[in-house]
């Protein structure tokens, strides 16, 4: 973290995928905020993060998308070799990958039957935290997200949704 930052040694300005802002995070102690740490120069810290960490005007570029970014809503299965085995729902998970799959299969054919859609079930089902925004993450740009799952959102056309895409964080289904 650059000296200019403002911030106290040992802590660094990371984004939360989940809300799309900037929070602060110490690695060493594992401690995370939103709000600046104790002893912050917020004069320094104000110049920093509106440098670095303050959302620019989006410019459409006629392809769906705002400056190569675009905007993808997801569902996610986690299981027990996911990255984080716990969730909003569930402290732990314990299902196997299997079982994981099944469960996202059987979501992914209620929402091609068209009984559902995704948001609506990304709003119960979903081991994400942005199940309570309806699985919405927000626009992104090429680097931001996982690989597999930048890579099968990027593929996708505006309003469609993806067959089952496996990352170190469990099984999603995503809609452009």
């Amino acid at each position: 973290m650059p000296a200019e930052s403002g911030l106290p040694a040992g802590w660094e300005v990371r984004h939360s995928n989940s809300k799309n802002l900037p929070y602060y995070f110490n690695p060493e102690t594992k401690e995370s905020r939103w709000e600046p740490p104790e002893g912050a120069d917020s004069d320094k810290l104000k110049v920093y993060m509106a440098n670095y960490h303050s959302s620019r005007p989006l410019a459409a570029d006629g392809a769906g998308s705002y400056q190569g970014k675009i905007r993808c809503a997801h569902l996610l299965v986690k299981h027990e070799g996911s990255r984080r085995p716990s969730s909003w729902k569930e402290a732990k998970i314990t299902r196997s990958k299997d079982e994981a799959m099944s469960i996202i299969l059987g979501h992914e054919a209620r929402i091609r039957s068209g009984a559902t859609s995704l948001g609506d079930l990304a709003t119960s089902e979903s081991d994400c935290s942005s199940a309570r925004k309806r699985g919405d993450l927000g626009f992104f740009g090429k680097g931001d997200m996982q690989k597999e799952f930048e890579d099968a959102s990027f593929a996708l056309k505006p309003g469609e949704v993806s067959h089952v895409v496996e990352t170190a964080s469990g099984l999603h289904l995503i809609e452009r």
